[in-house]
């Protein structure tokens, strides 16, 4: 009769074991809320109808052009703004992480509008509601302008993957970066914007 050896085998942790620790549960729901989150603020690529939306704008590619009506009551165009430097900010009224560097936004504006920087920010209004940007935007005392993506045909070019999205566009209408997510810092926007800003 042989003796019986030890099961050496790895035992799988349970998921109630998993669940159980702090930290891991944690980290389980971040990530949890974070896809719930990408997805959420996903726009469709294409829109009902359409024959092919236009290639995502990445870095080195022309940013889709677009004219919007702005909550001042105006229209902006973005090629009517080549030749200078223009950060593009995707937000809405409900997004948390656009809440957070929407101070930071209008600080730099006012550091560099002197120096030419442009910086709109495009209300996701198809997902939003003007009430709620008008709000949102007098809460945090913003000064640049309002675009309103009332039917989300600017997040459909932009193949908008979760919010907020900010691209940086150089005087020539070319995607130098962009940032999906955030919040993103003051100093990374300083970065940003100081590299347009020294582009001739």
């Amino acid at each position: 009769m042989t003796p019986q050896q030890p099961d050496t085998r790895p035992r799988a942790l349970s998921l109630r074991r998993l669940i159980a620790d702090p930290p891991v549960a944690a980290m389980i729901v971040v990530l949890v809320l974070a896809a719930a989150w990408t997805v959420l603020s996903r726009v469709s690529s294409t829109a009902a109808g359409s024959v092919a939306a236009p290639p995502r704008p990445r870095t080195g590619f022309a940013a889709p052009d677009f004219t919007l009506d702005t909550l001042a009551g105006g229209q902006i165009s973005l090629s009517e703004l080549r030749g200078r430097p223009v950060m593009l900010n995707l937000w809405a009224s409900w997004c948390l992480p656009c809440k957070v560097e929407m101070p930071a936004i209008e600080r730099v504006y006012e550091r560099h509008r002197e120096d030419g920087l442009v910086v709109v920010g495009l209300n996701v209004t198809s997902q939003d509601s003007e009430t709620q940007a008008r709000a949102f935007v007098e809460e945090y005392g913003l000064t640049f302008p309002i675009a309103l993506d009332r039917d989300g045909s600017v997040s459909r070019d932009y193949e908008l993957m979760g919010l907020p999205s900010t691209y940086f566009i150089d005087r020539e209408g070319i995607v130098r970066d962009v940032i999906i997510g955030g919040p993103i810092s003051e100093a990374v926007m300083l970065s940003e914007i100081q590299s347009l800003l020294k582009e001739p």
